[in-house]
C-alpha cells in the first residue's frame, strides 16, 4: 500500500474528469503532477502542485484549476478536507480511516511493507570498494563499502536485480610494490634486517604474509634477483591480500557477488575487442592532444597517441588509450572493464568512487555511453572523506597499517551496526565527521540509538502486553478496531508510517540510501515524542489498564512503526535490537 501513489492516482482521474467535462484541454502531460507532503504540517496531510503545473499548458488561471480539481477530490470519502492555497496549491487532509489501513497494511505485509516493483526486474550492476589490494581497507572504503551495500539492497527492495561487484586493480604497478614490500617482510623471516625504501609498504600487516610465504617456499628465494621470485610473489600477495579485504568486508557485513580481476583483461583480447568496438563507431583516433590546463607550451611535449572521441560522449576533452610507446594508458582497461559491463546484459551501471576519483567521472560516463549507443545509462556516486574523532582530538593512524585508519579499526571500536548507521548519516558528497565518542553516546543526539531505541520500545510494550495476557501477534492486531485512534499525535505517527513506500521510491530513484537514515530519525522522533506525551496523558499510552481492546489498538499502531524500522535498517544492514542494555 502506498497512500501518497492512491491519492495521486485520485488527483490524475479527477482531472481527467474536467478534461471530459470540457474544463481542461486535452493531451496535457499529468508527468509532473506530484503528490507529497507539505512543508507546514498545520497546512494539511498532503498537498499537490496540480494546478500549479497545469496552468501554463491549459492556459488557465492556476486557482481556476485548483478550485475546479478542489470540488472533485472533495467528493472522495478519503479525503477530509481539501484546502486552495496561496496561488492554487491544494492541501489536502484525510479521514481517518485511511489511517488505520495504513496501520493494517503495514502489520498485514510485515517487512514487505514498501516493497515496489518500481525497478520492473531491470538488471542493475553496482560497483563498490574497489580498492587496490595492497593491504586492509582503510575508513575511507568503509563509507564507500557501506554506501554501496545499502545502495543495492535499497534497489533490490525497489524490484531491480542487483550485482554486487568488486573491481580488484590487480594489473598496475603498485602490485609490483606489494611483492617488493612481501619479499622483504619474507626476507625478515628468515632474519634478515631490512629497511623499506620510500614507495613500498612498510604495514605490520605484511608480516603475517612475509611468514607465509616463508611456510610456501622455504629459503627458494632468498637473496635471488627479482626476476626470479617477483611473478609468483605478486600472486602470492594479491591472494592474500584479497583475503584480507573479504574479512575486513565480512566484518562490516559486506558480501560481494562477484570479484573482478583486472589482470584478467590483460592478454586476453578484451581490452582490443572494447576498443576496436570504439573504432568501429569512428571514436578511435591518433592524434596530438592540448597542453592540460595550467601546463605552459613550453614544458608540453607533443606526442602522438591513440586517443578516443570522448567530446562526443559529454567529455571536456578526447582522452588517450594507448601511450605513445605502445603500451596502454590506465584508461584502457577501465573502459575494456566497463564493455565486459555492457556485454553482461546489464540495463544500469553505477559505480561507487572515492571523492579523490571526480576526474574520472566525464570520461567513464563517455566511455559507456559510447560503447552502448547510449542505452546504459552510467551513475558514478562520489564518497566524501571520513573525518575521525576520539576524546575531541583527531584518531591517530594504525600502526598496523602504518599509515591509515583500517575499517577494522573502526568495527572493533564501536561495531559494524554503529559503523554502518553513521556512514549514512550524511549524503555520500558531503564530508562526514566520525566522532567514536557521540556514536556510542545514549541520547538523541546519536542518531544510531535514537532509531534503535525506538525500536526497542515498542518490543519492551509487546512483551509487557504479553505478559498481561493480551494478545500481540500481527494478525490480531491488524484486526484490532482502529476507529479510536484519533489523537493528532497518534494520527501524525500514521502519517509518518504512510511516507516509508513513497520515500524508498524517490531514495532508490536517486540513489540515496542516506535518505533512509534521515527518515529512521524522523520516524523515531515521531515515536518517542508520542511515548513522552503519555507520560502526562494517559489515554496517549500503548498500554490501557483493565482495556485489552484499547491496548491493541494503540499497540498496533506502535508494532507499525517497529515493522518499518526493522525493514529500514535492514536495507541499511543494520540489525535492530530488541532491548537496550
Amino acid at each position: 500500500m502506498n497512500i501518497y501513489a492512491d491519492i495521486r492516482t485520485l488527483v490524475t482521474d479527477a482531472l481527467d474528469a474536467l478534461v471530459a467535462e470540457g474544463v481542461l484541454p486535452e493531451g496535457l502531460d499529468f508527468s509532473n503532477v506530484a503528490v507529497e507532503p507539505p512543508r507546514d504540517p498545520l497546512h494539511g496531510d498532503m498537498a499537490t502542485n496540480a494546478a500549479m503545473v497545469l496552468a501554463k499548458p491549459a492556459k488557465r488561471k492556476p486557482r481556476d484549476i485548483a478550485e475546479a480539481l478542489a470540488a472533485r477530490l472533495a467528493d472522495d470519502e478519503r479525503v477530509a478536507t481539501v484546502d486552495v492555497a496561496g496561488p492554487g496549491f491544494l492541501n489536502l487532509r484525510l479521514a481517518g480511516p485511511v489511517w488505520a489501513g495504513v496501520v493494517r497494511a503495514v502489520l498485514e505485509q510485515g517487512a514487505d511493507y514498501g516493497r515496489s516493483d518500481m525497478g520492473q526486474g531491470k538488471r542493475v550492476n553496482v560497483e563498490y570498494v574497489s580498492a587496490n589490494p595492497t593491504g586492509p581497507l582503510h575508513v575511507g572504503h568503509t563509507r564507500g563499502a557501506v554506501f554501496g551495500d545499502a545502495l543495492a539492497s535499497l534497489l533490490d527492495f525497489a524490484g531491480h536485480e542487483v550485482t554486487r561487484e568488486y573491481y580488484i586493480n590487480d594489473g598496475g604497478g603498485q602490485v609490483d610494490t606489494l611483492a617488493r614490500s612481501v619479499y622483504l617482510r619474507y626476507l625478515e623471516a628468515h632474519g634478515q634486517e631490512v629497511a623499506f625504501p620510500d614507495g613500498t609498504y612498510p604495514g605490520d600487516y605484511l608480516i603475517e604474509t612475509g611468514e607465509a610465504l616463508k611456510q610456501k617456499v622455504g629459503d627458494a628465494y632468498v637473496d635471488q634477483p627479482e626476476e626470479v621470485w617477483l611473478e609468483d610473489v605478486r600472486n602470492f600477495s594479491t591472494d592474500a591480500m584479497m583475503a584480507l579485504i573479504r574479512e575486513d568486508l565480512a566484518a562490516l557485513g559486506v558480501k560481494m557477488d562477484r570479484f573482478f580481476s583486472e589482470k584478467s583483461l590483460y592478454g586476453t583480447g578484451l581490452i582490443e575487442a572494447a576498443l576496436a568496438s570504439l573504432e568501429s563507431k569512428g571514436l578511435i583516433y591518433e592524434g596530438v592532444l592540448e597542453p592540460p590546463k595550467g601546463k605552459k607550451p613550453e614544458d608540453w611535449e607533443p606526442r602522438e597517441q591513440t586517443l578516443f572521441k570522448s567530446t562526443e560522449h559529454g567529455d571536456d576533452v578526447d582522452r588517450p588509450v594507448k601511450k605513445s610507446d605502445g603500451s596502454w594508458t590506465y584508461f584502457a582497461p577501465d573502459i575494456a572493464y566497463h564493455f565486459d559491463k555492457v556485454e553482461r546484459g546489464y540495463d544500469a551501471l553505477i559505480d561507487i568512487f572515492g571523492a579523490d576519483h571526480g576526474g574520472y567521472v566525464k570520461r567513464m560516463k563517455a566511455a559507456v555511453s559510447a560503447l552502448s549507443d547510449g542505452k546504459v545509462p552510467l551513475d558514478i556516486k562520489l564518497t566524501q572523506l571520513v573525518k575521525l574523532y576520539k576524546n575531541g582530538e583527531p584518531f591517530k593512524m594504525s600502526k598496523r597499517a602504518g599509515t591509515f585508519v583500517t575499517l577494522r579499526d573502526v568495527v572493533d571500536q564501536v561495531g559494524s551496526d554503529v559503523t554502518r548507521f553513521v556512514m549514512l548519516t550524511r549524503k555520500n558528497d558531503a564530508p562526514l565527521d566520525f566522532d567514536f565518542d557521540k556514536v556510542l553516546e545514549q541520547s538523541k543526539d546519536n542518531p544510531v540509538f535514537y532509531v534503535q531505541y525506538a525500536h526497542a520500545r515498542v518490543k519492551s510494550v509487546l512483551r509487557k502486553a504479553a505478559a498481561a495476557g493480551i494478545a500481540v501477534d500481527d494478525t490480531t492486531l491488524a484486526g484490532a478496531d482502529l476507529s479510536g485512534m484519533t489523537h493528532d499525535a497518534e494520527l501524525s505517527l500514521a502519517a509518518k508510517v504512510a511516507e516509508w513506500p513513497r520515500l524508498l521510491e524517490i531514495a532508490a530513484r536517486t540513489h540515496e540510501p542516506h535518505r533512509i537514515a534521515f527518515y529512521l530519525y524522523e520516524l523515531a522522533g515521531d515515536l518517542h515524542a508520542l511515548w513522552n506525551r503519555g507520560n502526562d496523558e494517559t489515554e496517549l499510552r500503548f498500554l490501557q489498564e483493565d482495556d485489552p481492546a484499547t491496548s491493541q489498538a494503540k499497540i498496533a499502531l506502535a508494532r507499525a512503526v517497529s515493522v518499518v524500522i526493522s525493514t529500514g535498517l535492514g536495507i541499511l544492514g543494520v540489525t535492530p535490537v530488541e532491548e537496550m542494555r
